[in-house]
């Protein structure tokens, strides 16, 4: 069951950052130093009008009231110390709980020194191998991975952005989208921006798939591409070009903090706007629910891919017109997390391998069949999951095809509003299959698939016992 969250500690966490007293918040609140005193400490609950009356005093969101935030930094902040760093050291969970509610601020100042050490090995790893090889040792990256600032900007937003949605709909309400989509956006780049669309060759994209030469006013799409990808592109480019003021705002964000990670993050908010044009919010949440949230359906209807259609399904946060709440990851044969995103609550591993009881990983061996998953987490929360694995490949016998798997998924509470649901059991505690975040954070002893032991359960060897797996001589 998960923890009710701690949001007075949070009040007192936020008070002292501003540099404003106890009895300085309670006055401009209305109430007693006394009673502010035992709201801090979560002695006394909350009432929504002091809250909404706290973000007016304060420059802050009520988003970071909530609990989400906090448990997001709290994985991370575990997972960061399971690292065998720190294994000499005594560092109970309760502890890193209190520094992720209270302490914010040090949590994400311990994350930020933990990637730089990660980084800094992983360059003399890379260095060392390079050496060995006789090779020179220029050109070694120390980058902060603009993938991860870029995701966590996402997700801070909650994958909703308001002015792309509006900038979308715009276009639809001027007529100038009737017809043929692909027509059309070929039809309005011409009449409004002067702007010519060629397909080209492989011989000539090679494996570009669009490519856009401001000084000729050109864009050039691969063959190789399929009508929805197609459509995506091109409304991808119509995103750059038409806004480009609300990109370059939202990417001034001061979390990005460098030009490949703002630019990063304009890419990506432009396939946000290409989701909203093929997609349009209200005409594909009606369908999402009319349908069930059938992936291939809508795709069929709105002549998208399965992957844009996912991404667009965790997009559906408009305040009172909301979609189910989703979370969604694509992974590869390696294991390796190459998008993730949540709106249900669900933590994803980031410094470390994902658990191998993930229906994800069960849908690569068997690509394009749809796999379902109940899975529990140990903090004791059910989810449904939906997941497929996809063939890509950029055209042509000799171009390189690559596999990776679509997982997409919400609260188990939720699971009856999809399709997928179907015939599935849902109540019965028989079907659960025990998933964690990653063997190193999963308190689960019981489990064949270990590959690390746990961390709050030091490793014991005994050679006379031998248990469901090494790390767990003795079982549960």
């Amino acid at each position: 069951m998960r923890e009710s969250p701690r949001i007075g500690a949070r009040i007192r966490s936020l008070r002292r950052r501003q540099g404003v007293t106890q009895a300085q918040l309670a006055e401009r609140l209305g109430i007693s130093a006394s009673y502010l005193n035992l709201i801090e400490h979560d002695r006394r609950a909350v009432p929504a009008a002091m809250l909404i009356r706290l973000a007016q005093l304060m420059p802050i969101d009520l988003r970071a009231l909530s609990g989400d935030e906090e448990a997001r930094l709290l994985v991370e902040v575990l997972e960061a110390l399971g690292d065998p760093l720190f294994e000499g050291h005594a560092l109970p969970a309760s502890e890193a709980r209190d520094m992720a509610s209270t302490s914010p601020a040090v949590a994400r100042a311990l994350l930020t020194l933990y990637r730089a050490y990660r980084n800094t090995r992983e360059s003399a790893e890379n260095l060392a191998a390079r050496l060995s090889q006789g090779e020179e040792a220029a050109g070694i990256d120390r980058s902060l991975l603009p993938s991860e600032e870029v995701t966590d900007f996402i997700q801070r937003h909650d994958n909703y952005f308001p002015e792309l949605e509006e900038g979308a709909e715009m276009l639809w309400r001027s007529g100038l989208l009737s017809g043929d989509l692909f027509e059309a956006m070929v039809r309005y780049l011409d009449e409004r921006h002067d702007v010519e669309v060629r397909v080209e060759t492989v011989g000539v994209m090679g494996m570009t798939a669009r490519r856009y030469d401001a000084e000729r006013r050109l864009v050039t799409l691969s063959e190789a591409l399929r009508r929805g990808s197609r459509n995506f592109q091109l409304a991808c480019q119509i995103g750059l070009l038409t806004q480009r003021d609300t990109l370059t705002r939202l990417a001034a964000d001061s979390t990005l903090t460098t030009d490949e990670s703002r630019a990063l993050a304009r890419v990506a908010l432009a396939n946000y706007f290409a989701g909203a044009l093929l997609m349009p919010y209200e005409r594909f949440l009606e369908a999402a629910r009319s349908e069930r949230y059938d992936v291939e359906v809508l795709g069929n209807r709105f002549r998208t891919s399965f992957e844009q259609v996912a991404h667009r399904l965790t997009s559906l946060r408009r305040p009172g017109a909301e979609g189910v709440p989703f979370h969604f990851v694509r992974i590869d044969v390696a294991g390796n997390i190459s998008k993730r995103f949540s709106a249900s609550g669900l933590r994803f591993a980031r410094f470390s391998g994902a658990c191998p009881r993930w229906v994800v990983f069960q849908a690569l061996v068997t690509p394009g069949m749809i796999r379902t998953q109940l899975s529990q987490m140990p903090d004791g929360t059910t989810h449904f999951w939906v997941a497929r694995a996809l063939r890509k490949g950029s055209g042509g016998y000799h171009a390189p095809h690559t596999m990776f798997a679509i997982a997409l998924g919400c609260a188990a509470a939720r699971a009856r509003e999809l399709c997928y649901a179907d015939g599935v059991d849902l109540v019965s505690r028989e079907a659960l299959v025990p998933v964690g975040v990653t063997c190193r954070l999963c308190e689960r002893m019981d489990c064949e698939q270990r590959a690390f032991p746990a961390l709050l359960h030091p490793l014991r060897v005994d050679e006379n016992v031998r248990g469901v797996s090494f790390f767990a001589p003795e079982g549960p």
